[in-house]
């Protein structure tokens, strides 16, 4: 539990992914046979299997969803550039945290507009844009361009909470893999096939680091970790669930960017229940994983993803059990030593 507080309550939005990537080579250094850093920032660790052809790509995004500063005005409030999806339903009144060159700041992310207490009867009905939204640091103009620049990686502020049965923070979308690809490394002995732990860049913003990465590994077969929607909430019709918290692992069909390789859900299937690990079914009709992209790069692979049921994704406060976490570790490492 204490790993996965560690790389949730890390800022890492896409194209600043280092300070993660630094603490995930501090973990897996010593558990693997090799690891490079790629031109884009892809850490890619290996271990061999002798005599085997074969690779399994594992593909963990770092990345979180995050803002960069792109405007400092007259009065020291800053505005931003959003890097991946947000709702700005889920932005009000929130902390957030400036990576600056001289260390982080913190600030409160605000909407502009005048307060509830005076706001007109149009205006509280009224939902913000991401244009709408600023950040309060307390300082003047002057002091605010002391400290950032424009070009600063903005990041939501969150720590991590064991609440009920769940644990919930920031950036479990997708710390959760990477909490997988780290436990996987220090776990696999004896691999039936060469593996390729790939903890990629910037899949917020398009899947971008996976498609460079695959194309280096070239794998035979690929798996991508994620998270997906667990919407088993008060007013949600069941068959609108998508997936549901404490039901296991998903093993992904198809999403908005893959139809994933019908042998390997099977595969999955068929070890999942040979090994009594609990699982479900996933089809997502929007979004996608890095799967998409290491189906298709260089001359292809088998591809499919691995899922964790997720509440409340993209907010400060995503959800899930960490027993289907587990799951989804003891499913990959079943397929990793099959």
């Amino acid at each position: 539990m204490e790993l996965l507080r560690q790389l949730c309550e890390m800022h890492g939005v896409p194209g600043r992914e280092e300070q993660v990537r630094e603490f995930i080579v501090s973990q897996v250094k010593d558990h693997v046979d090799s690891y490079d850093v790629d031109p884009m920032g892809n850490l890619i660790c290996r271990k061999d299997a002798a005599g085997s052809d074969e690779t399994v790509m594992v593909a963990c995004h770092m990345d979180e969803i995050g803002f960069y500063v792109r405007y400092i005005d007259s009065k020291g409030f800053l505005r931003l550039q959003p890097a991946g999806g947000f709702d700005p339903r889920q932005l009000f009144s929130r902390r957030v945290l400036i990576r600056t060159r001289t260390g982080d700041i913190l600030g409160t992310l605000y909407p502009s507009g005048p307060p509830l207490h005076v706001a007109k009867p149009e205006d509280r009905k009224k939902v913000p844009e991401l244009s709408d939204f600023f950040v309060d640091l307390g300082l003047s103009e002057e002091e605010a361009k002391k400290k950032v620049r424009i070009g600063d990686p903005v990041s939501l502020y969150q720590t991590f909470e064991e609440i009920g049965d769940y644990v919930s923070c920031k950036a479990m979308d997708n710390r959760i893999a990477c909490w997988t690809g780290i436990q996987l490394l220090q776990q696999l002995k004896k691999p039936s096939r060469n593996i390729a732990v790939v903890f990629t860049v910037q899949e917020e913003v398009g899947l971008r680091g996976a498609i460079t990465s695959a194309f280096t590994v070239n794998p035979t077969y690929s798996v991508a970790v994620d998270v997906t929607l667990a919407c088993d909430t008060p007013h949600t019709d069941k068959e609108e669930y998508i997936s549901s918290v404490s039901e296991g692992v998903c093993i992904k069909v198809m999403d908005g960017s893959t139809i994933c390789d019908h042998e390997l859900v099977q595969t999955f299937v068929d070890l999942a229940e040979k090994n009594n690990i609990n699982h479900q079914m996933e089809l997502l009709p929007r979004g996608g994983t890095d799967a998409g992209a290491l189906q298709r790069t260089r001359g292809g692979s088998k591809a499919i993803t691995l899922s964790v049921p997720t509440r409340y994704i993209h907010t400060i406060c995503e959800t899930i059990d960490f027993k289907d976490l587990q799951a989804t570790l003891d499913l990959l490492q079943a397929f990793c030593e099959a």
